[in-house]
């Protein structure tokens, strides 16, 4: 406590899961080929997606 340096707790790791979840998102618009309102509709229900597409 007194040795004047700072104290670094790390953290950061909610901002990463994010971006690679952005970019994860990203990738299953492209990989389905999604038009832009389905790619806007698939935020919200994602995995029925990928679903229907690995089921054929």
């Amino acid at each position: 406590m007194g040795d004047g340096g700072k104290n670094w707790c790390g953290g950061g790791n909610g901002a990463f899961a994010g971006t690679t979840w952005f970019a994860a998102w990203l990738f299953t618009i492209a990989f389905l080929k999604l038009t832009f309102w389905k790619a806007v509709f698939a935020i919200v229900i994602w995995p029925y997606y990928l679903g229907v597409f690995f089921r054929k």
